[in-house]
C-alpha cells in the first residue's frame, strides 16, 4: 500500500492513500499583503506570511477532507471553504456542520467512527479523537470545538495515521494511547498563541508538548505541522527543531518540504 503526504500550507497536507486522497484542513489563500486577513473578532487577529505550496488546479480532485475545525481562518480560510465545497465528503465537527451549511459536510462526536467504501483502500476508516484547543481548560468552550482524526485501513501493520487538530497535551492524548497504536502521528505545533488576549495562552502544541506527545503514543514517524507563516505562532522554527534536535527522539521527527511529496510507506 503506498502512502505520500505533500504539505501544502499550515496544517494543510494531502495524503494520498493507494490513490485515494485526503486532504486536511484547507488553507489555501495567498499570504496577506498589507492587512491582516485573519479576523475572528476585533482582538483575535493574525496576519499570514506565506503562500500556499500547490495550486487548487495542483492539488486537483480531493476524495475527502478531514476539517479539524472551521472558524480559524489558519484552519479554513476562505479559498479553503470555496475548495470544500467541491469534495464529496467533509468530516468535522457537529459546529462546523451547522455554520457551514454545507451538505458534503458530515459532524462528529469524540471517537465516533466512519467508514468510507472505496475501491482503492479496504476497509478505510476515519476516527474523531478528542483535542483541546487551549492549554486553560476552563476556556476550552469559548475556543470551540476542535478534533484529531485517526485514519486506519485493513493492510496497516504498524498502527494507525493520527492527525493531532490543533490541541495542546492533555488527557485526551491519555485515551488515545490506551484505545490505538499510532504508526504516523502528525502534529499541529507552533505553540499558537494571543499573548494580549490572556497571559499564558496558547493553543497548539510546542516542543515540549510535541515531545511529550512523541513519549505518550510512541509512533515511529512524528510529523510536524502547522508552525510556520503566521504571526500568532510564538515558538520560532528555528527554537523548534533545536528542541527536537536535542531530544533523544529526533530520529524519530519527519520534517516535511512544502509542496513535496513525500514517500510514507511502500
Amino acid at each position: 500500500m503506498k502512502v505520500t503526504i505533500t504539505h501544502i500550507d499550515t496544517a494543510c497536507v494531502l495524503i494520498n492513500i493507494n490513490g485515494f486522497k485526503i486532504l486536511t484542513d484547507p488553507t489555501l489563500d495567498k499570504k496577506d499583503v498589507f492587512f491582516p486577513k485573519y479576523v475572528s473578532s476585533p482582538l483575535a487577529f493574525s496576519k499570514k506570511y506565506i503562500d500556499p505550496s500547490l495550486s487548487t488546479e495542483q492539488i486537483g480532485k480531493v476524495d475527502l477532507v478531514l476539517l479539524s475545525h472551521d472558524h480559524h481562518k489558519d484552519n479554513l480560510d476562505h479559498q479553503g471553504r470555496n475548495f470544500i465545497k467541491t469534495v464529496p465528503v467533509v468530516l468535522s465537527t457537529k459546529d462546523a456542520v451547522r455554520r457551514l451549511k454545507n451538505n458534503n459536510t458530515i459532524g462528529l462526536d469524540n471517537w465516533e467512527e466512519y467508514q468510507i467504501e472505496t475501491p482503492k483502500v479496504k476497509q478505510l476508516k476515519i476516527t474523531a479523537i478528542p483535542a483541546q484547543h487551549t492549554n486553560i481548560k476552563r476556556l476550552d468552550k469559548i475556543m470551540g470545538k476542535v478534533l484529531g482524526f485517526t485514519i486506519e485501513w485493513e493492510e496497516q501493520t504498524n498502527g494507525c495515521i493520527y492527525i493531532s487538530g490543533d490541541t495542546v497535551f492533555f488527557d485526551g492524548l491519555v485515551q488515545l494511547e490506551k484505545k490505538k497504536k499510532v504508526d504516523i502521528a502528525i502534529l499541529h505545533l507552533g505553540a499558537g498563541a494571543f499573548p494580549y488576549l490572556k497571559k499564558n495562552l496558547r493553543v497548539t502544541m510546542n516542543g515540549e508538548e510535541a515531545l511529550k506527545t512523541t513519549q505518550l503514543l510512541n509512533p515511529n514517524i512524528i510529523i510536524p505541522i502547522h508552525y510556520e507563516g503566521w504571526w500568532h505562532f510564538k515558538q520560532s522554527v528555528k527554537s523548534l527543531k533545536n528542541e527536537i534536535e536535542k531530544s533523544e527522539f529526533n530520529e524519530k521527527f519527519l520534517w516535511l518540504t512544502s509542496g513535496i511529496e513525500t514517500k510514507l510507506t511502500e
